[in-house]
């Protein structure tokens, strides 16, 4: 199964209609794309939802600041992962006038089985304002600190690494005392393109491994790899060493906590300096479910574990997302996180 093939035998929607989760509709752009990234038909056997324990619990997403940079980033034609992938953290974050921008569009060509990004193949659109109007935006919202990241673009033949890092050096030339991390797609394992994202001017550069060895394949799309997402933390770091690397781990999707601690091993060996570990959270009935609430106190073993390992910081908590406090991660005390709930 791949992205494009999520759009096969699905009733197109036309763009003036929002269509459905799982249903496929025309964007503006004129390409096909399925809401929410997995088609209906695809949904596991219905079953009982677990019940969400009381620390699970995210402050609604709403606030003057909320509400600024909701027209902020609307005004500028820029998606953010914190509306598409459903961050239960969007309320705090906005309210604290920061975002994470999600950069080539809002449309994916992969189709992980976790994420509710929509699925399509955007054919080589792209906006060619985008840089000027990420730069404009950390520029407005005065920004010491922005993640960048994006959608996989493998109909792109540098998988849109160009455009990533055309953005980063407006954002570099607008902004130049903002740090930048960069959590990028794979690109596909692409030594070349990896460099080029990587001499952007970055300060942080991410990768996700998302879940375990075992789990990679069905979470994760086929073109994504544990091995291939290893391989370009690991040329990142051995091309520019001062740079600092970061990878996450999503938990509850039937992981072993010696699969936690095998994953951890692999990423310290890559070089990984800082990892984020948070609850899975099922974000529609068509998406995996979820097998465990990993509680906090589970949470704060695990950050002991990967501090154990040599990892500069393990960013850990239900709640935690990978760009989650990004720019308080190195201060050593979980991003001033508190685990200690009921």
């Amino acid at each position: 199964m791949t992205g494009m093939s999520q759009l096969e035998d699905i009733p197109v929607v036309a763009e003036t209609t929002v269509a459905r989760s799982g249903n496929k509709y025309v964007t503006p752009q004129g390409f096909t794309a399925v809401r929410d990234g997995i088609k209906a038909r695809s949904a596991p056997p219905p079953r009982p939802p677990l019940r969400k324990p009381p620390w699970l619990k995210a402050k609604a997403p709403i606030g003057g600041g909320f509400q600024s940079v909701r027209a902020l980033v609307k005004e500028h034609r820029l998606a953010t992962v914190c509306e598409e992938a459903k961050c239960p953290n969007i309320g705090e974050c906005w309210n604290a006038g920061t975002a994470t921008l999600m950069l080539m569009g809002a449309v994916c060509t992969r189709a992980c089985r976790f994420c509710s990004v929509d699925t399509g193949n955007p054919r080589g659109w792209l906006d060619a304002d985008e840089p000027a109007n990420a730069a404009r935006t950390v520029e407005l919202m005065k920004l010491s600190y922005v993640v960048l990241t994006s959608v996989n673009r493998d109909d792109l033949p540098d998988g849109g690494a160009g455009h990533y890092a055309a953005c980063v050096r407006a954002i570099k030339r607008a902004c130049p005392g903002t740090a930048v991390e960069a959590l990028t797609p794979d690109f596909q394992g692409a030594v070349g393109d990896i460099k080029t994202v990587v001499d952007s001017g970055i300060e942080v550069f991410a990768q996700n491994i998302e879940t375990v060895r075992r789990l990679t394949h069905p979470v994760r799309d086929p073109r994504a790899g544990y091995e291939q997402t290893l391989a370009v933390l690991r040329v990142a770091k051995a091309h520019r060493a001062g740079i600092l690397t970061k990878s996450s781990l999503m938990l509850g999707l039937g992981e072993s906590d010696a699969e936690i601690h095998e994953t951890l091993a692999d990423l310290r060996a890559a070089g990984v300096d800082i990892v984020t570990l948070g609850q899975y959270l099922q974000p529609t009935a068509n998406h995996l479910p979820i097998e465990r609430f990993v509680t906090p106190a589970e949470f704060d073993a695990y950050r002991a574990q990967a501090l154990a390992l040599g990892f500069l910081e393990c960013v850990s908590g239900p709640l935690v997302r990978s760009s989650y406090r990004a720019e308080q991660a190195l201060n050593r005390n979980n991003a001033g996180l508190d685990n200690t709930r009921p």
